[in-house]
């Protein structure tokens, strides 16, 4: 499976669920994951075979609550849109109250603002660490 250059740009890969490629957003001002299910030609979450739409709702909660965990976020934003990358992919954003964009959605409102090559490291070992930890849910580095 091919990832969409947009997000092969945007992100880093911090590695793989059974069914989702697993992002980190290179955006320093969210704690932010994204999920690509590793599928061809997917667009939608409702076009994948029910077995898969349950295997992405398992992945799904799984992130949010390692980043509930880790961050403890006001909010968790989880959201499909698709409306820019066609290749199906399911943003996680941990939310603050005194975020940039509170109460707003994040998405096109600030220009991104990349890690610190210490801050990037810091924050993909601590997502790899507590998803490997993840019951019943195989976690591998890519």
């Amino acid at each position: 499976m091919m990832l969409h250059p947009q997000l092969a740009k945007d992100c880093c890969v911090l590695g793989a669920f059974p069914l989702s490629l697993v992002l980190l957003m290179n955006d320093a001002q969210y704690p932010w994951v994204i999920l690509v299910p590793q599928r061809l030609d997917v667009r939608e979450i409702h076009h994948l075979p029910e077995a898969d739409q349950q295997q992405l709702m398992r992945e799904s909660c799984a992130v949010s609550k390692v980043m509930e965990l880790l961050y403890k976020p006001d909010s968790m934003n989880v959201a499909a849109l698709g409306n820019v990358v066609a290749q199906l992919h399911v943003h996680h954003v941990a939310r603050f109250v005194n975020d940039r964009c509170w109460p707003a959605p994040v998405w096109g409102r600030l220009p991104a603002l990349a890690y610190a090559e210490h801050e990037l490291l810091k924050t993909k070992a601590a997502l790899r660490s507590e998803f490997a930890c993840i019951e019943n849910l195989l976690f591998s580095l890519c």
